[in-house]
């Protein structure tokens, strides 16, 4: 793995384009416009239960048409039947037919918000100390409006790409429910060729910050695990709550569940996550960070997994997980139950299937009386995870050094997921890119009062455009 390792971390000669970061002065004055695009998609609401992803995406329709992109290069699609699931994609034909295309995703649903719990109102653009508040401020019309802003500087320019280049903004990523349409897949399913590409930059990397506010590390999501949800359920004939019984399903279920927080399943490493440790592991002073490169050396260190795993943000990297989050049951205050349900929620490293997860969980129960069944929660496509190619990697490092000095970038895999899952079917490698570095401990994203760095935000933009213009010139 060293010399994979070597070259994901060289910093190889790359011709930056126009606007590199020696020149970021120049480009201040654009900076009104991009935030004024940004401040119109986070002040949009796109959640599903009230929001318009529609009104969002032609939002953005108006803003390229107005740059000069003909109407036939944009496509606003809006499924039969879902007026406010509408998305937006772009394609700009390159100099070059021969040469794959580029596809830019990014969705501009969000998370739901209410006011009442929030500082903020959620779905007003407040610049306050050095950060943007805001639903979806970082997840994900950040980078939504940096790749439209993109697309519009390029024609103000007069810049023409060698390849093509796409960007899909899409509807119903956040979407956890039969009730919520998700717009990438249905893209896939229904007009593949808008979608088609040969490579496609998402979601999913951005970065850690440093205790100076500035990046710590930038990340490039090359992997992720898949999101499968299981249903627990003990029935029995019940009675009245007068006569308590042994068998009674709430205790029943809640055995089963005490089983199911014991289930640590083994250590099950990829390319990507050894990667991560050994990289990670080499910045870190501590036991933590030795046990990290240790643990990429010899996946079968059971003392040094043991260590990394005491790490709740590192022990999703290294299995598969499974947790309860919802529970349900009984029928009344005076009755004994006769349904009590559970939902474990189980995120999948590249290379187990649900069907194997799902025999783990009845393995630890044990007990023939608990049921365990797939959700009929509509699920994602299991993720495929690209493979870390120099010519993808190599450039994201170099253009992170020029406009990050001494910040690593590294490849991750997440323990989330995004819809690249959704590309695989058209075998169209994903990658999560860095830029946008945030704090998970109080960046609020899917909580409260989310929020991004304006440094994080104008530096990422300045550096997503130099990497997507690389791209579509070479």
């Amino acid at each position: 793995m060293k010399p994979l390792l070597s070259a994901l971390l060289a910093t190889a000669s790359v011709m930056l384009p126009v606007a590199s970061a020696a020149q970021a002065p120049a480009q201040r004055a654009d900076r009104a416009a991009f935030r004024a695009l940004y401040k119109e998609l986070v002040e949009t609401n796109t959640t599903s239960s009230v929001g318009d992803c529609t009104k969002a995406a032609q939002q953005v329709q108006t803003r390229l048409s107005a740059a000069g992109f003909a109407a036939q290069d944009l496509v606003l699609y809006v499924p039969d039947g879902r007026p406010r699931d509408g998305g937006l994609v772009v394609t700009w034909a390159g100099s070059n037919a021969k040469e794959s295309a580029l596809l830019l995703l990014a969705h501009i649903d969000v998370v739901e918000a209410k006011r009442e719990d929030w500082v903020r109102d959620p779905f007003v653009l407040v610049e306050e100390g050095g950060y943007f508040y805001g639903r979806g401020s970082s997840d994900d019309k950040a980078q939504a409006a940096i790749f439209s802003d993109t697309l519009i500087r390029w024609k103000q320019s007069g810049f023409k790409p060698r390849r093509t280049v796409k960007l899909a903004l899409t509807c119903g990523e956040e979407g956890t429910n039969e009730r919520v349409l998700n717009g990438a897949g249905w893209l896939v399913d229904h007009r593949p060729e808008l979608m088609k590409a040969g490579f496609a930059f998402n979601e999913g990397g951005g970065g850690r910050t440093a205790p100076d506010g500035g990046p710590e590390t930038l990340g490039v999501q090359v992997s992720q695990k898949s999101p499968r949800n299981f249903v627990l359920e003990v029935t029995n004939r019940g009675g009245h709550s007068s006569q308590p019984q042994p068998d009674n399903a709430i205790y029943r279920l809640a055995a089963a569940l005490t089983k199911v927080s014991t289930l640590q399943f083994p250590v099950h490493l990829n390319p990507v996550s050894q990667a991560y440790l050994a990289q990670a592991g080499a910045l870190r002073k501590d036991s933590t960070g030795a046990a990290m490169v240790q643990l990429a050396r010899q996946p079968g260190d059971a003392k040094a997994a043991e260590t990394v795993s005491a790490d709740l943000s590192l022990n999703p990297l290294l299995r598969t997980t499974c947790v309860a989050t919802l529970i349900e049951g009984g029928h009344a205050a005076n009755a004994l139950p006769q349904r009590v349900t559970a939902s474990v929620n189980c995120r999948i490293v590249p290379g187990e299937t649900a069907a194997e997860t799902k025999a783990a969980i009845e393995q630890v129960i044990a007990d023939p009386q608990v049921k365990v069944s797939p959700s009929k929660i509509q699920e994602r496509p299991v993720a495929v995870t690209p493979p870390l190619d120099p010519a993808i990697l190599k450039p994201i490092a170099a253009i992170g050094a020029k406009h990050f000095p001494g910040i690593p970038v590294i490849p991750t895999q997440s323990a989330g997921a995004t819809d690249a899952t959704y590309l695989s079917k058209l075998n169209i490698p994903t990658y999560g890119i860095p830029g946008l570095w945030n704090d998970p401990a109080t960046a609020g994203t899917h909580g409260l009062n989310e929020r991004i760095s304006t440094d994080a935000l104008y530096r990422g933009r300045d550096y997503i455009y130099d990497l997507v213009t690389h791209f579509a010139s070479h």
